[in-house]
């Protein structure tokens, strides 16, 4: 078999599907993954095909592009969707020829992020099977609101009318010209609503999220898609030698998120670091490390699965695979979110009992120090130990392989 994996977004969006087309081709198939161009190193370190698709996400997540200026100040749900409209508005004749160029003669494509509607697009012109994926849950519920909404504790049924209404919302903001590129690209004609009833794997934790009773079987929770180990990594020795030098430290980083203003960002982490040990690692924010305290380790990229169980706790921004990372950790989490489906993860694991919220907007210093504090609790602890080890039983990984393929 060969399997086309089409996404658009940040290495939270990339780094699953990597995981799951290394899969693939380790049972023996074929696999090819189109998306942003920051993945590309991590693709050609598992050995996958990789494709990157026209765009650079990490220039519109600087201060000053399309998505940085929004997070600065709490992108509503509505803002941060014509900001991914606008962006995919850019691309999507790019990402359609692409993405029907590396299709051909697939068995299936597996499609996510802001490429979604693309995928859905290109397979339906090629006669090809196609699956979603997604690390947040998409398919409309009564059990919970979209999680890109702020919206909580709602009534059954008006959870299920705010996935209707994000679904025409989003519609109407991509589908105009998602149909000027099929119109193009395929000479396919227009769609007047989006597709529905479509096949869903999520790579979330049933630990940290029950599946709801209410959708078809071809919906499924399979448990997170983490890369896989790296049994060869070692770490820096300077990084070994600060893990050995004293108690387990906080973790502070926030991945591809820049919204928070550099000089709030470096109070809030001197503030932790005047108390605690701190490893920092500053993913996209442009953060000089030499404005940083003396006694704080910069980390570069280091893998969350061998990093995150040497912590006391992790401050980070409640992206699904980081989320994920922490609570198998079996460590707690104090989650910062700034937009999108963080605040959704951001009280899912405080309801498990294994977090703390506080949101990036109007973040400092005395803020993050009182809920490392209030993270730090043996209740917090016990908890976090608890949630890792029914965690440990998922396979998320080879049971959506075993979905895809077939078996």
């Amino acid at each position: 078999m060969k399997i086309t994996f089409l996404t658009y977004g940040t290495d939270g969006d990339t780094r699953p599907l990597l995981a799951l087309a290394h899969e693939v081709i380790a049972r023996g198939h074929a696999a090819h993954v189109l998306a942003d161009v920051a993945g590309a190193q991590h693709a050609r370190a598992l050995g996958i095909p990789f494709t990157a698709l026209a765009g650079d996400m990490r220039a519109a997540f600087r201060p000053g592009g399309a998505f940085g200026a929004l997070l600065k100040d709490g992108a509503s749900m509505t803002r941060l969707t014509r900001a991914c409209a606008a962006l995919a508005r850019d691309n999507t004749r790019p990402w359609m020829e692409a993405a029907r160029a590396v299709a051909q003669g697939s068995d299936a494509i597996v499609y996510s992020g802001l490429a979604g509607f693309v995928g859905l697009a290109v397979a339906e012109a090629l006669r090809i099977p196609c699956i979603g994926a997604a690390m947040w849950p998409m398919t409309p519920t009564r059990a919970f609101a979209p999680p890109f909404l702020p919206l909580y504790r709602l009534p059954g049924w008006a959870n299920l009318l705010a996935h209707r209404a994000f679904e025409r919302m989003a519609w109407s903001m991509f589908g105009p010209e998602l149909n000027r590129a099929r119109r193009d690209v395929f000479g396919a004609p227009a769609r007047r609503r989006p597709w529905r009833d479509v096949a869903m794997l999520y790579g979330c934790s049933p630990t940290l999220l029950a599946r709801p009773a209410d959708w078809r079987a071809d919906v499924e929770i399979t448990g997170a898609w983490p890369l896989p180990v790296q049994q060869d990594w070692q770490p820096p020795q300077a990084l070994s030698d600060f893990l050995a030098a004293g108690p387990a430290p906080v973790y502070i980083g926030f991945g591809s998120m820049a919204g928070i203003a550099q000089a709030t960002l470096i109070d809030a982490v001197s503030a932790v670091a005047a108390r605690r040990r701190v490893l920092f690692h500053p993913g996209w924010s442009g953060i000089d490390p030499a404005r940083l305290p003396p006694g704080v380790v910069v980390l570069g990229d280091t893998p969350h699965d061998w990093l995150f169980p040497r912590m006391a706790l992790v401050v980070h921004h409640g992206g699904a695979g980081t989320s994920h990372a922490a609570a198998r950790a079996g460590v707690p989490s104090v989650v910062v979110p700034f937009a999108g489906d963080q605040f959704f993860w951001a009280r899912r694991m405080a309801e498990r009992g294994i977090a703390v919220t506080c949101p990036a907007a109007g973040i400092d210093g005395d803020r993050l120090v009182q809920a490392v504090d209030v993270a730090s609790t043996p209740a917090l602890r016990d908890n976090a130990r608890q949630a890792a080890q029914a965690m440990a039983a998922e396979d998320g990984v080879r049971t959506a392989v075993d979905r895809l393929l077939g078996g």
